[in-house]
């Protein structure tokens, strides 16, 4: 990690047909993104992916920043979800957290100790071994509007984000019986700007039904809803963005089957704050893709959603447990995008806020 290897070997104390262990230095801290190796319960992340590399004797170089990393392990400590930060101008992972996490030195050997450990974080109902950063899925509530607005602006269902959209108090979805409300004076025949603000689900259920599911499919594409999770940067497991392929008022306001992972939001708010250009998240140094990203989005269209979104977005999805928070930065000469999820039953977007901003400024 930034140049410090925080992995290493030592001769085991067990006898056996392998004479050394792997030891880890700040095993905790770096877990989630090391994964683990051990002589007797073979191993997992990039120590797995990377095996080849490994015992060719060659070094495995990340992107993480350590300082980033330390600031979202801390501040994830004690709690359930996990943490993305991502450089936007180059899809470098600069942090990567799952909370609560594992030591992987605790079970690298062949022991009865080792076994315990490995019995113990495997019998934890928290599941430290599951990368919730990569792979927790969940629904991103208002998050989603991100793609309503795409789709109704790249369709040209809008002008602009100041555009009005008429919409009553109580939406009824057509052809059924559903209702979606909004704020009474603040939601009504309002503009996108301030539906988003204030978080208009009758709005954006109204433009659902007016744009349809194939150019809201178009536009979840974009963002990356038709994505299997990998691209060959990655080379650890990653949860796929499934697709887009339904109008409904619940996709339209991230509920039903929209689920997202915290590096798929993070990688959403990067199209955005970068002018619409897609990106690869990358986690080992030095590895480019085989073609680039390309454009998700128009430019003016991404200009006008960050004229829209600023630098944060927060929202918390009940059913879902999910609180999350999203903020942009300028930090240490990198744009960068911080994704929260904190797995909690009662609104937590504030404390989660809190977290994504202390992880920004300890990239500066």
């Amino acid at each position: 990690m930034d140049g410090r290897p925080v992995t290493g070997s030592q001769k085991s104390d067990v006898p056996g047909p392998v004479p050394f262990r792997r030891t880890y230095t700040d095993g905790e801290l770096y877990g989630s993104v090391t994964g683990y190796r051990s002589t007797g319960f073979g191993a997992g992340g990039l120590e797995g992916a990377m095996k080849a590399d490994i015992e060719a004797g060659r070094d495995v170089a990340t992107t993480i920043d350590p300082e980033v990393r330390r600031a979202a392990f801390e501040g994830l400590r004690g709690r359930h979800g996990a943490a993305i930060a991502l450089d936007a101008g180059t899809g470098d992972l600069v942090a990567l957290v799952s909370a609560p996490g594992f030591d992987p030195a605790a079970f690298s050997g062949n022991s009865r100790d080792d076994a315990q450990a490995w019995q113990r974080v495997n019998d934890e109902k928290a599941l430290p071994l599951f990368n919730r950063a990569l792979r927790d899925v969940r629904n991103p509530g208002a998050a989603a509007h991100l793609v309503v607005a795409t789709a109704a602006l790249e369709k040209g269902v809008l002008d602009s984000v100041d555009s009005p959209v008429r919409a009553p108090a109580v939406y009824v979805v057509p052809d059924s019986k559903k209702r979606i409300g909004g704020d009474p004076d603040r939601c009504v025949d309002t503009t996108l700007r301030d539906a988003w603000r204030q978080d208009c689900a009758n709005v954006f259920a109204r433009l659902a039904s007016d744009l349809g599911p194939e150019a809201l499919g178009f536009a979840g594409e974009a963002f990356g809803f038709a994505s299997n999770g990998g691209d060959g940067l990655l080379p650890v497991r990653v949860a796929g963005g499934g697709g887009w392929s339904t109008g409904s008022s619940d996709a339209a306001n991230g509920l039903s089957g929209i689920k997202v992972s915290p590096l798929h939001l993070a990688q959403m708010m990067a199209v955005i704050g970068n002018g619409g250009n897609g990106l690869h998240p990358r986690l080992i140094a030095g590895r480019t893709a085989d073609r680039p990203a390309g454009r998700a989005i128009d430019r003016r269209t991404a200009d006008q959603l960050r004229s829209v979104v600023g630098d944060s977005v927060d929202a918390w999805v009940p059913s879902a447990s999910a609180s999350w928070s999203l903020v942009s930065a300028r930090a240490g000469g990198r744009d960068l995008v911080v994704a929260i999820l904190l797995d909690t039953r009662t609104k937590d977007t504030e404390r989660a806020g809190e977290i994504a901003r202390r992880i920004a400024s300890a990239g500066e």
